[in-house]
């Protein structure tokens, strides 16, 4: 499939350097001119929706196209059960490597503790995640309200079904999937006049973000961020290193190809905003539709690598700030309690502030320390986001070649392209 709308703008200038322009200029505006710069909310909240509204016809259409192309329920649950093996061990890797900085490093020492926001605090000390409940609520009741919600867990098992359902009734189901096929094709073209926009989008969204909270915020928690996005730059690298060396797959041109929908990921702090175009960047890299449709959206919700490994990193922070011994077997203990609990929460509002609140609440840690993170922590989201979009393409990646479906001379094929681009 020939997407025209990955080539570089006629003039000359990629969107890749048009969005991290726009970036750098927002950060300037919100910092020359913060009164200014908070009335973009607006263009930047508009930019969202407009990426929000493409996420859905886009994952159901392609969703169903994949699997009626198999219409195999075996070959579905072999992709399912490998997804989740990944995503484990991701998730385990990113859990050691937020425990690993933040004793290194020690962000929390030294940090003067001050109110903060106890008001959210309390509140997402109150909030809890109930598992069995989790479970069943991946069957939607009703799939229009799912689509209205946004809740992509049941979205992808309704559209799953529906797609074994329209690959087993053969010609009588054909023109449903051609419908999905040119939905499909229709909803990546309305991605490329979208991304045009994106510049004008994350310039708003970094200049209100600078305009209303300020460098200056950054210069009391500064080794905290530091220690996180260092962490996440080291768990990615491992990540790349180790799979590239198994695979034999050089991911370091995966990263190369997906470097659009990253910024736009850091940009706006939202993974449903990179979505559509990092599924297009993974299909023109040779990843099979139907793998790209399944994996990353289901690992969305299974596969938060870098709020994983936030939520890992803030509780022994939050610990050292306030100088309660938490020592290695406790954190051992935590980072098992934190493999069960980050898994299914994508779709809940503040939900690395709920896991984080929680653990601390189970350890005897003091809850109100979340407060000293609120701040920064849309400068943490950004970083957390971008992570977890690096990973779900770096799984998805896995999963097709482990599948076998990513040969070395398509792969070659998508090497010179991303050096192309």
């Amino acid at each position: 499939m020939s997407h025209d709308q990955t080539a570089k703008t006629k003039k000359g200038m990629g969107l890749t350097t048009q969005i991290f322009i726009g970036l750098i200029l927002g950060v300037i505006f919100g910092y020359a001119f913060p009164k200014y710069a908070v009335e973009l909310k607006p263009i930047g909240d508009m930019f969202i929706r407009m990426i929000k509204m493409i996420v859905v016809p886009l994952v159901v259409s392609s969703l169903v196209m994949g699997i009626a192309g198999t219409g195999d329920f075996k070959k579905l649950g072999r992709l399912g059960v490998k997804s989740i093996l990944w995503f484990e061990l991701a998730t385990t890797i990113a859990l050691f490597v937020g425990l690993f900085v933040v004793n290194v490093f020690q962000p929390g020492v030294g940090v003067n503790v001050t109110a903060g926001d106890a008001g959210s605090a309390a509140a997402a000390a109150k909030k809890t995640i109930d598992m069995t409940q989790m479970l069943v609520n991946l069957v939607p009741t009703n799939f229009v309200d799912a689509m209205v919600r946004g809740d992509m867990l049941q979205i992808i098992v309704f559209s799953t079904f529906f797609g074994v359902a329209a690959a087993a009734m053969g010609a009588k189901g054909k023109p449903v999937v051609d419908m999905c096929i040119s939905v499909a094709e229709i909803m990546f073209k309305f991605t490329f006049y979208v991304m045009k926009l994106a510049p004008i989008g994350v310039f708003a969204l970094i200049a209100f973000t600078v305009g209303k909270f300020g460098l200056g915020m950054l210069l009391p928690l500064a080794k905290l961020i530091g220690s996180l996005y260092f962490a996440l730059i080291l768990f990615l690298a491992l990540i790349v290193a180790g799979a590239t060396l198994i695979l034999r797959v050089n991911f370091f041109h995966l990263i190369r190809a997906i470097k659009e929908p990253m910024l736009i990921g850091f940009s706006t702090a939202s993974s449903e905003a990179a979505l559509p175009l990092a599924m297009e960047k993974l299909e023109k890299f040779g990843v099979p539709k139907h793998i790209v449709t399944f994996v990353l959206p289901t690992g969305y919700t299974f596969n938060l690598d870098g709020s994983t490994l936030y939520s890992a990193l803030a509780v022994v922070f939050i610990a050292q700030v306030y100088g309660i011994p938490f020592d290695y077997s406790q954190q051992l203990l935590m980072l098992i309690t934190l493999m069960l609990s980050t898994k299914g929460i994508a779709a809940v509002p503040g939900a690395s502030l709920i896991v984080i609140a929680g653990t601390l609440a189970a350890f005897g840690l003091p809850v109100e320390g979340i407060g000293i993170i609120l701040g920064v922590d849309r400068i943490l989201d950004m970083a957390r986001t971008a992570c977890n979009l690096t990973g779900n393409c770096i799984a998805a990646v896995v999963v097709a070649r482990w599948e076998k479906e990513l040969p070395d001379e398509v792969l070659q094929v998508a090497y010179a392209q991303s050096y192309e681009d």
